[in-house]
Order: C-alpha cells, then structure tokens, then sequence
C-alpha cells in the first residue's frame, strides 16, 4: 500500500505542479499547489486501495467458502 501512496503522491504532484503551472502562478504558488494536491491524492489512492483489498478479500472468501461446502440440490430428483 506504501507503493500506491507514493505513486499517488508524485501523480498528484505532477497534475498540480502542471495545471499551476499551465495556469501563469509563479513557481512558490506552483509548489504549494502542488503538495497539497499530492496529499489529496495520496489520501485518495490510499482509501481506494483499501476498498479495492477488501473487494479482493471478499472474493477470495466467498470463493473458498464455495469449494468446501458442498452444493446443495434444492429440488428434489424425478423418480421414474
């Protein structure tokens, strides 16, 4: 999760120095700018990754949950 952060962290550095940037503020502007959308970013990307492992975990339960419980047959077989 610590690698997600900090790909997060510099994605949101670049798009926040580039838009400041694009936008004609001066460079102490651009910085600020800059980390605070990184840490908005990085907190964005963190809660996301969490969501994403819960998903995986739940799966991943629920998967093996179907392989040991045997199936279950709800109508009874036709007797001829």
């Amino acid at each position: 999760m610590k690698s997600l952060m900090i790909i997060g962290s510099i994605v949101g550095f670049l798009i926040g120095a580039g838009f400041s940037l694009a936008g004609g503020c001066p460079a102490s502007t651009a910085l600020w700018r800059a980390s605070v959308a990184a840490l908005i970013v990085a907190l964005l990307v963190r809660w996301w990754s969490r969501v994403w492992l819960q998903g995986l975990r739940g799966a991943r339960e629920e998967r093996l949950h179907a392989l040991t419980t045997p199936p279950v047959n709800s109508k009874p077989a036709v007797k001829l």
